[in-house]
């Protein structure tokens, strides 16, 4: 170890106020250690010691010594042992960075002797390899990208340590991703978790913390930008139309939805693009249906009714402003369309009675004769109903016929004496205890429920409202 030996000599020599004493013009001593030139200190926290051949005044001789280095000035615990100063850096010493320690300016021993200094030297900790560099990158410059699946590359010329890259990388508001190395941990990837959001500008960086693996760090920090504006063709709707399920499939109709929606079947939306997830909450109604949208095809949709609609009402359905693509455009503004399904009431198309038809085309309340066997009180009717009924909507219906006395009130009541379904679409119901008209006419009524709680072919399709004749028993 060289030693350097500063042996100042002041020049001046005078009495001072008129004594027999002398200025001590003995220099002040001092090495460092160590103090080659380029010397590389092995560990992270080795000691820079400048070591003095007296007592010296502590804080002054401190402020004289410094460290720095292109990233800064080194911050450092300072103590002491005796005459020996250590400088020992705080965050510890980085590996492959050229260190300059610097003594510059006026110490003062502790018997009064000063000295004006002025020392140089560098240094490396560690090691004293080249830094790494960043020698490709993608996406490059400006590049337009999409949103979706986005992975960014960085190709580093030596190793990496894997955790000071990582802590190093950021990209303007994404936090959510996964990270991949790969070539002797020279390529770093990013892997996006989530989608971006398109026609967006974004910007990444690579601080100057990032490390190789023999922990030398870049000589800058890197960044650069792209935008996810690849894709500049908006989401539209190109067709709605109803769609009808055979087999676990879905097929067009061929009739339009302003008018053509059928019984039990979807309405079918289609985009001119493949589109996001949340087209399937894009659906609204006005009045409300309810239901669930399922994906027919990567750019179509299909809305399937938990319950039919309401017969022979005008709908509004609006498909949202809000609804994106899959690269996340969106369609920005409302799409409405009105359609009335071509679904009808339940309607009853004829009544025998004992083989007598009565028109129900005639307003309800109207009085209609009917002949009543004079031994059994027999009545034997039979409703011919406009649609086909499931096997749990039968079990309901003789409920909702009812046949009752009306007038006078000294009538007996009726009872059913047999219920058969002839078809799908047809019941026969008999009646007993009616009596014929004597001395004043016997009148009894005869109500089908309708309305929502009334007769029902299947789920939602019912009878508009109650049909009622009177029957005048003869």
């Amino acid at each position: 170890m060289l030693r350097l030996q500063n042996k100042i000599a002041l020049t001046l020599c005078a009495i001072i106020c008129c004594s027999c004493g002398f200025v001590n013009l003995i220099p002040i001593d001092f090495n460092i250690e160590p103090d080659e030139k380029d010397f590389i200190l092995k560990e992270e926290f080795s000691s820079i010691i400048i070591k003095f051949d007296t007592e010296m005044v502590k804080k002054d001789t401190e402020n004289v010594l410094q460290i720095n280095s292109d990233f800064g000035l080194v911050s450092a615990d300072k103590f002491w042992q005796g005459n020996d100063l250590y400088f020992v850096p705080i965050s510890g010493w980085t590996a492959g960075i050229r260190y300059t320690l610097v003594m510059k300016g006026v110490i003062r021993a502790a018997d009064g002797r000063e000295a004006r200094i002025e020392h140089y030297n560098t240094f490396f900790a560690i090691n004293n390899n080249s830094p790494p560099l960043l020698e490709r990158y993608a996406p490059q410059t400006g590049a337009s990208i999409g949103t979706n699946n986005v992975e960014l590359e960085f190709e580093f010329s030596k190793s990496m340590d894997r955790y000071s890259v990582e802590s190093a990388f950021t990209l303007d508001g994404v936090s959510d991703k996964n990270y991949e190395w790969l070539n002797n941990d020279k390529l770093f990837r990013v892997i996006l978790k989530k989608s971006l959001s398109p026609w967006i500008l974004y910007k990444w960086n690579i601080k100057s913390t990032a490390k190789s693996k023999d922990g030398v760090p870049l000589q800058i920090s890197y960044s650069d930008i792209f935008t996810t504006d690849l894709d500049q063709t908006l989401p539209a709707v190109t067709r709605i139309f109803p769609v009808i399920n055979t087999d676990g499939k879905w097929y067009p109709t061929g009739l339009d939805i302003e008018t053509g929606l059928g019984l039990g079947e979807g309405i079918a939306v289609e985009f001119n693009k493949n589109m996001d997830d949340n087209v399937l909450r894009s659906l609204r109604f006005e009045p409300s249906l309810s239901g669930r949208a399922e994906f027919l095809s990567e750019n179509s949709i299909v809305y399937i009714f938990s319950k039919s609609p309401e017969p022979e009402t005008e709908y509004t359905m609006t498909i949202s402003s809000d609804t994106k693509d899959s690269e996340g455009l969106k369609l920005g503004e409302n799409i409405k369309i009105n359609f009335i399904p071509d679904i009808s009431y339940l309607k009853i198309l004829d009544i025998n009675i004992d083989n007598n038809f009565i028109d129900t085309n005639r307003n309800n309340g109207n009085v209609f004769k009917i002949n009543v066997d004079h031994g059994t009180g027999y009545i034997n009717l039979t409703v011919h109903f406009s649609l086909m009924f499931n096997t749990e909507e039968k079990k309901n219906i003789p409920q909702r016929i009812t046949l009752s006395p009306f007038f006078p009130g000294i009538l007996a009541p009726v009872a059913v004496q047999y219920v058969n379904w002839i078809s799908d679409d047809r019941i026969f119901i008999r009646w007993e205890g009616l009596t014929p008209s004597k001395d004043e006419p016997h009148y009894y009524k005869l109500t089908i429920s309708g309305g929502k709680n009334g007769i029902s072919a299947y789920s939602g399709i019912y009878m508009k409202e109650n049909f009622i004749i009177y029957l005048e028993a003869v």
